[in-house]
């Protein structure tokens, strides 16, 4: 049922346990395949290179996928690691209804927790406008 599977992700607790919830989807079917999706917010991004002086900001991005990773990989599910740019919430609706997927997975919050207050969570966002289902996870 659902052999194609995007899950956003930031690093957060909440992205941690979506991307269990995604797996355990992904394992229901055989030739499932799952894209990990880690979208960069030029405003977050400022702060994370200022935060991490002298780290590559890739590396530093890559690390926090990777329990995700370890875990998509221990359930022998087939996996991309995709980042993208732009203002979260936007950026992963088109990307989730250009690419025909069965389900979005999401975490309920993220790790901008102004933005959630003053503008809506990016998971409120993307489950008012994606064209397939999706699951937030708590």
């Amino acid at each position: 049922m659902f052999k194609h599977i995007l899950l956003a992700t930031d690093g957060s607790e909440h992205s941690l346990r979506a991307g269990e919830k995604a797996i355990a989807l992904a394992s229901c079917h055989e030739r499932s395949k799952m894209d990990i999706v880690y979208v960069v917010d030029g405003k977050q991004s400022k702060d994370d290179i200022l935060q991490n002086w002298g780290l590559d900001a890739n590396d530093r991005r890559r690390q926090k996928l990777q329990m995700i990773e370890q875990k998509a990989k221990h359930n022998g599910i087939l996996y991309d690691i995709i980042f993208l740019h732009g203002e979260p919430g936007p950026t992963i609706v088109e990307y989730a209804n250009t690419h025909d997927y069965d389900a979005v997975v999401i975490g309920s919050r993220g790790l901008n927790v102004f933005q959630e207050m003053v503008l809506g969570s990016v998971s409120h966002k993307v489950a008012k406008r994606a064209k397939c289902p999706v699951l937030i996870v708590k």
